[in-house]
């Protein structure tokens, strides 16, 4: 049977959504509600590796769905596609998906509304990467933020040690705030499109700036639509956010947030103003201000670096060198050449399996130890051996050891960077950015020595190890790292003709 005749993107697209609604209306028992997610979540992760192995190299959209009527007074459409951009998260979005799942096991308070909040989460997230459409794409953008709000705000951490409710609402008023500028964004855009008018990105995008009669300024589009993703990036100083919202978070929430939703950000930088090999929604406005934005990226790297050096919560710190990371993807992005873009798309994955086995890790052991300050731990490694090796395994990914996929990710962006032609200054800030990388490596060997490789407490002893189930999720994270950095190719076979038209 063909795959398509199915519509797998509106099924992966709304798996998690059906089995929230199957545990709201039929499930009760919290054993049940459990199995229940994970079935779910394990189809839709399925399907999506099975949409992997169909993709054409060749690449393009595929598996569209529409455009089929949605809002026939506006032009909207139900418009789905996918190409190894899109791709490439939605495999990301339905595996970090399923692992929260089990990372969430033993979660034990209002079982059944966590499930239903984290697979919904799920399918807002999915629909991101999925759409075609403006509006379809703002609507699955705004609907995370209501899940994200409950999961943080009922299930995170509790005074006196957090202030979930605090975090929580930042992040809505952070999210809502660039929310609001990329309406108004999309709104210009449309009403700058022939009549009648369209929210259709590839009709925008193919017809070019000669199809547009702009209502406003390119440029102000451009920035209107840029501020929502540069929050959601995060970018300096727009950042602020996000250390309150992971320390604060249940883990698998951080898991999440840390995988796939700060790649919402970057993938609309990528599809919206880079998009479809062209110049994106707006063209030319970009390439005018690269240097600028550049500049913020070589900031982000350094200051999220230094920040890190400073904290002494472990939640805390890998929020910070997500922010130094996610420095890298902007930094590729606006680079603008196709190793560049490659990169920072390898960027945005690798930076999701590594970041979010870094919170599982941190996850575990503050079950085992109910701590989380780093000077109060020690010499964990002699009571939790395979907690600590696939800590540090993760660790040693995050500063860019080759074998695994977060060297390859990284070399690829500077060496797309690097060796841009058009934008100069671009090699002088990479130059900048490598020192994130000698920073970085300091931040992180010392945090597993002071955790793991000192000398022993005794008021650890007798602290149990993964069991069973957590040893199967954080090694499939493992291979999942070591797999893409031997063979990196498995994935840049499909994102690279994303960028084929760019030099």
């Amino acid at each position: 049977m063909d795959i398509e005749s199915i519509h797998p993107l509106t099924v992966i697209l709304f798996l998690p959504a059906a089995g929230a609604v199957v545990i709201a209306l039929l499930i009760k028992e919290a054993k049940a509600v459990r199995i229940t997610a994970a079935l779910f979540t394990f189809i839709a992760f399925a399907l999506s590796v099975a949409l992997f192995v169909a993709f054409d190299r060749d690449g393009g959209l595929q598996f569209v769905e529409g455009p089929a009527r949605w809002i026939e007074s506006l032009g909207a459409q139900y418009y789905l596609g996918v190409d190894g951009l899109g791709l490439s998260m939605v495999i990301l979005t339905t595996f970090l998906g399923l692992v929260s799942v089990f990372v969430s096991w033993k979660i034990n308070i209002r079982v059944r509304e966590y499930y239903i909040w984290l697979l919904l989460l799920e399918t807002g997230i999915l629909g991101v990467f999925c759409s075609l459409d403006l509006l379809l794409f703002f609507l699955f953008w705004e609907v995370e933020l209501i899940p994200m709000y409950m999961l943080i705000s009922i299930w995170g951490t509790p005074p006196p040690l957090g202030r979930k409710e605090y975090s929580a609402t930042k992040f809505v008023i952070y999210t809502l705030f660039g929310s609001a500028f990329m309406l108004a964004g999309i709104l210009c855009l449309y009403f700058s499109t022939p009549e009648p008018h369209t929210f259709s990105m590839v009709a925008i995008a193919s017809g070019g700036v000669e199809w547009l009669t702009p209502v406003i300024p390119l440029a102000s589009i451009f920035f209107l639509i840029f501020i929502a993703f540069a929050i959601k990036l995060p970018v300096f100083p727009l950042h602020t956010w996000l250390p309150d919202a992971h320390t604060d978070a249940p883990t698998a929430v951080s898991v999440i947030l840390a995988g796939v939703l700060l790649k919402m950000g970057a993938y609309g930088m990528v599809r919206l103003i880079a998009g479809f090999g062209d110049g994106g929604l707006v063209p030319g406005v970009a390439e005018d201000y690269a240097t600028i934005i550049a500049a913020f990226a070589v900031v982000s790297v350094l200051y999220g670096a230094a920040a890190t050096m400073r904290q002494t919560d472990l939640k805390k710190l890998i929020a910070y060198s997500s922010v130094s990371h996610m420095g890298f993807v902007l930094l590729g992005i606006f680079a603008f050449t196709q190793l560049s873009l490659t990169g920072a798309t390898l960027q945005m994955f690798s930076h999701g399996l590594i970041t979010g086995l870094l919170f599982a890790m941190v996850g575990l052991v503050y079950d085992k130890t109910h701590q989380r300050q780093i000077p109060v731990l020690g010499g964990l490694a002699r009571q939790m051996p395979v907690i600590a090796v696939v800590f540090s395994i993760a660790g040693l990914a995050a500063l860019g050891l080759p074998t695994t996929i977060g060297f390859a990710a990284e070399f690829t962006v500077f060496l797309g960077s690097f060796t841009s032609d058009a934008y100069y200054w671009v090699q002088a800030m990479v130059v900048l950015a490598v020192l994130g990388i000698v920073v970085g490596a300091g931040y992180i060997l010392w945090m597993l020595e002071r955790v793991f490789y000192r000398e022993p407490k005794e008021k650890y002893d007798g602290v149990g190890d993964a069991d069973n189930m957590e040893k199967a999720y954080i090694f499939a994270f493992v291979i999942l790292i070591m797999l893409f950095g031997v063979y990196p190719r498995l994935l840049l076979d499909v994102i690279s003709p994303v960028f084929s038209s760019w030099g």
